[in-house]
């Protein structure tokens, strides 16, 4: 191969792998931009909901509607909480599970998020910390993570039967694996402490 010839091969190849590079950037940008968005719609549409108590879908074509939101002041994250827990809308935010009683009422409600999105952070909860849950009335209601359990779904299930309102979020488990799914899920119980007015300023 003559020089010349080595010199465009190489050059050929550099700028493809930066076509290539650049391609994935703006993917990846799109992607992140997509996501903002769409949290941005999802508060609007909470917004809403607590102006005249009616539901709103975040965008058109949405098949949920948001049912509460999840506030963590230590960690500084807030969440918009999506009714049903189907594989579209935990692309979008956490979910809650249909079967078990709606956030904040008496029994278990259990509220899913993905282990490497929304609900990554759950790792890093410890017993003893508060956050709140914000409902359709404007009411805050606080929670204490009471206990912190690793379930494998084939041999256990989560009761939701209950005197008082907890909260259960779940997601998969181990955190940094790559397999998708599994029979491991990290389970967050967290028992209701105190209710605020709803005149509360929003978070």
């Amino acid at each position: 191969m003559t020089l010349l010839k080595r010199f465009y091969w190489r050059n050929g190849a550099v700028f493809g792998l930066l076509a290539a590079s650049l391609w994935f950037a703006g993917k990846a940008g799109y992607m992140e931009a997509k996501a903002e968005l769409a949290q941005h719609l999802l508060e609007q549409a909470w917004m809403k909901r607590l102006q005249d108590g009616r539901e709103y879908k975040p965008w058109p074509w949405a098949d949920t509607t948001p049912i509460a939101r999840l506030s963590f002041p230590d960690q500084d994250l807030h969440f918009v909480v999506l009714s049903g827990a189907s594989g579209r809308n935990l692309a979008f935010a956490p979910a809650h599970m249909s079967a078990s009683v709606m956030p904040g009422q008496n029994g278990v409600s259990v509220i899913g998020g993905h282990r490497d999105t929304h609900f990554a952070f759950l790792q890093w909860l410890h017993v003893g910390d508060q956050f709140e849950l914000q409902n359709p009335n404007g009411k805050y209601v606080s929670f204490e993570v009471e206990e912190i359990i690793i379930a494998d779904v084939r041999r256990s299930e989560i009761r939701l039967d209950s005197q008082e309102p907890v909260l259960a979020l779940v997601a998969c488990y181990p955190f940094d694996s790559s397999d998708v799914g599994g029979p491991l899920r990290y389970m967050v119980l967290a028992k209701r402490c105190c209710e605020e007015p709803a005149s509360k300023s929003a978070i």
